[in-house]
């Protein structure tokens, strides 16, 4: 285990080389920061030193600040837990030294690893280092003097693309900037490096102090026009984000007042930021997200991922055509079935459609493209199955072609191959019920579009081995996937969690709720889309196969809206055939269509559940909590049947799977920050007007009257019936 620590050495030459070790990435936690410090100030009184040189060691330099401080803070609400590092060590310190300091860089400095090295008079940087600033993906800002240092080194355009959009460049490309100032090879940068420092030294290079630079800001008018479009535009991308404005803010008060003015507006609203909600919101989830690596009894007992080099999926429809396109691009040769010719030529060009679609974005290069299309091959019988390692149904939601496949693939695969299924609701015991191979049958339950949503939601049933989860756990984040192992039950963890999501949004309307009103709260709260315009985009008949599963699995909680069939009736399929709740016409955005009204009316007289025949009054804030609240419900459920490992699986896989707004922290973070109590007797109150389908949950009485959050793990007074 390497040493945690930094570390002063002074050569020949008379430069102190100060490291950084801290891995993996060499994260400035609080003891680094100290020790950074402490070196500093001994290297700075020694007169043997000319010159500073600082690094990080194995191959990187510091990956940031120790995000561990920002959970602390969230908790204790302790806000001196922050150590004052751009005025007390980057300007006092660093910046102000009396000897030349030059930043070594390799493999990446992002965060506070960049503005540590913004901070020392000249960066040399290895090839390929990634530099950048993510900070507003925290809630926060640049908080160790990025906001002032970044524009004045690379200029103001440069500088907000790159913090707003949490945008990371390449060395190579820092250097055409200005951001670095020479770049050599890992063999050689502490070479250079020293060279540089002494050359300083020695005034045959330039001493520059970045902080107090001025030439790539320009006028105070084109700086504030430059501000003024950024801030229109983050007012569209990032409307419920504090920290976008924050930032361009304490920027534009670096431009006016000075560079050091605007480090102590920085530090000062640095803080405020880390305790807002927002910020607590996007640091839960950058943790739940690393949580989900860990499945008690699967990656705790000493097991290693088999390796996966064939892939074969049967069913080239959307689902089957976007897996298949995320398995070749991380080189993992794919076999595609089809019933015939026809499908599977149509199937191979939806990948191929794919993969294009990826060159034309600037995602994908021609040449990884031409290798990843070089590992697709369609297959119309199960010949090439006899050497692969995992197979994928991916056919229609129909239980007894599911079995068929089941009995089929088991005979044709090898003893070793894990069988999955893409399926979103079936319960995975009825699929493999005909086979004798049930310790290797597995959801590999994708989201749609599969070769771009993040989420892989992993179905295990009581006999699934533990080898086979961590096989296609391993496969799940090859391919660039976030693996969230749940329990087996009709919907699983995600799709269960937010039926009432639809549910809720169908009884509004039966109830005379504007259709368009839910779908403007919905996208306002952070959604991209609201629920009707969702539906359009998903097409009807997979609304109608999930609802009847649903309503079979869960019939005291569901509601049978008409409304659905209705516009089936009528022929509408959504944006399928450009007729839904919305006009769909190339080229422009989806408009609300007035004709749908007469149908809504339609379904509202079927539905008959309008207190006395007339529309029901809610606010905006209602409407909100009664589609969000059942779903808030039924996660509990789920958490009281263990269902999945930990509460916060539930919110990485509610943000990842089903878009919830990744800045509200997840769906039980949320609920609990608004209080399990609120939520409980909006739900009760509901309940008692509308039915069954918003009766709190056991789990959520429990939680509300005793007063403890519902992510909080069971104590023994609140046993979970774990599956897990």
């Amino acid at each position: 285990m390497a040493e945690i620590g930094v570390t002063l050495v002074v050569g020949n030459d008379g430069v102190a080389v100060i490291t950084i070790s801290n891995p993996p990435v060499n994260a400035l936690a609080i003891p680094i920061i100290a020790g950074l410090k402490q070196k500093f100030e001994e290297a700075t009184a020694r007169s043997d030193v000319k010159a500073i040189v600082v690094t990080g060691k194995g191959g990187r330099f510091s990956g940031g600040f120790d995000i561990n401080v920002f959970e602390r803070v969230h908790k204790t609400g302790d806000i001196s837990l922050l150590p004052d590092v751009s005025v007390d060590l980057l300007i006092n310190i660093i910046e102000d030294c009396k000897k030349p300091v030059v930043a070594a860089v390799e493999g990446l400095a992002l965060g506070g690893g960049l503005e540590l090295a913004m901070g020392c008079h000249a960066r040399i940087a290895a090839p390929k280092t990634q530099l950048g600033q993510p900070e507003l993906t925290l809630g926060v800002i640049p908080g160790f003097g990025g906001t002032q240092h970044l524009p004045r080194l690379v200029g103001l355009s440069k500088a907000i693309e790159m913090m707003l959009l949490s945008k990371p460049i390449m060395s190579e490309e820092g250097k055409k900037l200005g951001l670095i100032d020479d770049i050599a090879s890992s063999q050689d940068l502490l070479t250079v490096s020293r060279l540089w420092a002494l050359e300083i030294a020695e005034r045959r290079k330039p001493w520059v102090c970045s902080l107090h630079k001025t030439d790539k800001i320009g006028s105070l008018s084109e700086a504030r026009k430059v501000l003024r479009t950024a801030r229109e535009q983050a007012k569209k991308t990032a409307q419920n984000m504090p920290q976008h404005q924050a930032c361009l803010n304490v920027i534009e008060e670096g431009i006016v007042h000075g560079g050091y003015s605007g480090v102590l507006e920085e530090a000062r609203v640095f803080k405020e930021l880390v305790l807002s909600e927002t910020s607590r919101g996007l640091v839960h989830v950058f943790f739940a997200q690393r949580a989900t690596s860990k499945v008690p009894n699967v990656t705790d007992i000493g097991l290693k991922p088999r390796h996966m080099k064939k892939v074969a999926i049967i069913g080239g429809g959307l689902m089957g055509s976007g897996i298949a396109t995320a398995l070749i691009l991380s080189n993992i040769y794919v076999f595609l079935k089809e019933i015939n010719s026809e499908y599977l030529l149509k199937a191979i060009k939806a990948v191929e459609g794919n993969v294009r679609g990826l060159v034309s974005r600037g995602k994908l290069t021609k040449d990884k493209a031409e290798k990843a299309l070089s590992m697709l091959r369609g297959v119309l019988d199960y010949s090439e199955f006899k050497d692969v390692d995992m197979v994928i149904e991916a056919v229609i939601e129909n239980i007894p072609l599911k079995q068929k496949i089941f009995s089929e693939i088991e005979k044709a695969c090898p003893a070793h191959c894990i069988l999955a299924t893409n399926t979103s609701t079936i319960d995975l015991n009825l699929l493999g019920e005909k086979t004798n191979s049930q310790d290797r049958i597995i959801g590999a339950h994708f989201f749609s579009p599969a070769h771009v949503m993040p989420l892989l939601e992993i179905v295990r049933t009581e006999k699934t081995s533990p080898q086979a989860i961590l096989d296609l756990m391993t496969i799940g984040k090859t391919i660039k996937k976030v693996p969230v192992v749940v329990g087996n039950c009709t919907g699983f963890a995600v799709n269960r969690t937010f039926f009432p999501y639809t549910q809720g949004s169908h009884i509004l309307v039966n109830l005379g709720v504007d259709v368009f009103r839910i779908d403007r709260i919905i996208s306002n709260f952070g959604f991209p889309m609201g629920p009707f315009q969702l539906q359009d985009l998903t097409g009807y008949g997979i609304a109608l196969a999930a609802g009847k599963e649903i309503a079979n699995a869960f019939p005291d909680r569901t509601f049978k809206s008409p409304l659905v069939e209705l516009l089936v009736k009528n022929g509408r399929n959504g944006k399928n055939n450009g007729k839904g709740y919305y006009i769909y016409e190339r080229g422009s955005k989806p408009k609300p269509d007035p004709s749908v009204l007469s149908i809504i009316e339609e379904s509202r007289r079927f539905a008959n559940i309008m207190p006395g025949g007339k529309p029901v009054s809610v606010t905006d804030k209602e409407i909100l909590e009664m589609i969000l609240f059942p779903v808030v419900n039924e996660a509990c459920r789920v958490l009281e049947e263990g269902m999945v490992v930990r509460a916060s699986d539930l919110d990485i896989a509610s943000v990842l799977g089903m878009s919830f707004p990744s800045y509200r922290g997840g769906i039980l973070f949320w609920a609990d920050v608004i209080g399990p109590k609120h939520v409980f007797t909006s739900l009760k109150r509901w309940s008692e007007m509308y039915g069954s389908f918003f009766k709190p949950s056991r789990y959520l009485e429990e939680r509300a009257m005793k007063g403890i959050l519902l992510s909080e793990p069971a104590s023994s007074s609140l046993k979970s019936r774990s599956k897990l």
